[in-house]
């Protein structure tokens, strides 16, 4: 890997954008790389929640490299699963956590908004800016923000090409918590640690009922078609979803094998 680094420890790939001297900011070969590694993550069997994060402290990432899309003439062609490997990844049950270290504007944000969960340091700040070098955040982020805050609040933001701040993000709702940047990693693995002490195949079919039952047209859709969704339908039969009763009966700790 050229322009990303990736760490597997104790379950836990961490996959870290890595151009700290332009700010983290993703060029063709990095998509490519972040596809790659988002792949990898999905399919191993031993790996149940995912970091993303950046190199350094200034950015998370500032988006596109708008300096190699000025140099070839046009933006670089998106892998399978679309910008960063990842805004168009919705068949990946296991946890996603950004860790926000500085700025995320444009395609950051975006990197950011298609995470699950989004820690960010104290000085983090996201935008999308698009709009002020004539362009539109078409990576997901105009209907992810709309969906997460609100239109009135993601319209505020959108069209005014405004940069929040993370204490602002936690008002608006789409960061979950807000550490100084010394604790931002330590944090992250806090919410890992809890995410971890559950039945991973419990945790995917929840994340996988949340967002197909988003997409339903009502609730009772939502409750009707959940025991037809895969994951759920995989955590039904699991060996897992007995171990959680019979350890709890033992009164002892269950040992997931995420099966």
């Amino acid at each position: 890997m050229d322009f990303i680094t990736v760490d597997k420890a104790d379950r836990v790939t961490t996959v870290t954008l890595n151009r700290p001297e332009v700010m983290n900011a993703i060029n063709g070969g990095m998509h490519h790389e972040l596809q790659a590694a988002f792949d990898d993550f999905a399919s191993d069997a031993e790996q149940y929640v995912c970091i993303v994060t950046g190199a350094g402290d200034r950015a998370f990432c500032a988006g596109s490299d708008l300096k190699a899309v000025a140099e070839r003439g046009a933006h670089p062609a998106y892998p399978a699963s679309g910008y960063a490997g990842l805004i168009e990844r919705f068949d990946c049950d296991k946890p996603i956590i950004a860790a926000v270290n500085g700025l995320a504007l444009g395609g950051g944000f975006e990197v950011a908004l298609a995470c699950d969960i989004i820690i960010a340091a104290d000085h983090a700040s996201f935008g999308l800016p698009e709009p002020l070098v004539g362009a539109i955040a078409f990576g997901g982020g105009l209907h992810r923000l709309a969906r997460e805050v609100g239109t009135k609040q993601a319209l505020g933001m959108i069209l005014t090409s405004r940069r929040v701040s993370a204490q602002e993000g936690l008002r608006m709702g789409f960061v979950n918590e807000v550490a100084p940047p010394e604790a931002l990693m330590a944090t992250t693995h806090r919410w890992v640690g809890e995410i971890l002490r559950a039945s991973p195949m419990a945790v995917r079919a929840s994340k996988q009922v949340v967002y197909r039952g988003l997409e339903e047209p009502s609730l009772a859709d939502a409750l009707a078609h959940q025991a037809d969704y895969p994951a759920y339908a995989a955590w039904r039969a699991a060996e897992d979803t007995m171990e959680g009763p019979i350890a709890f009966a033992q009164k002892r700790a269950p040992q997931w094998k995420g099966r």
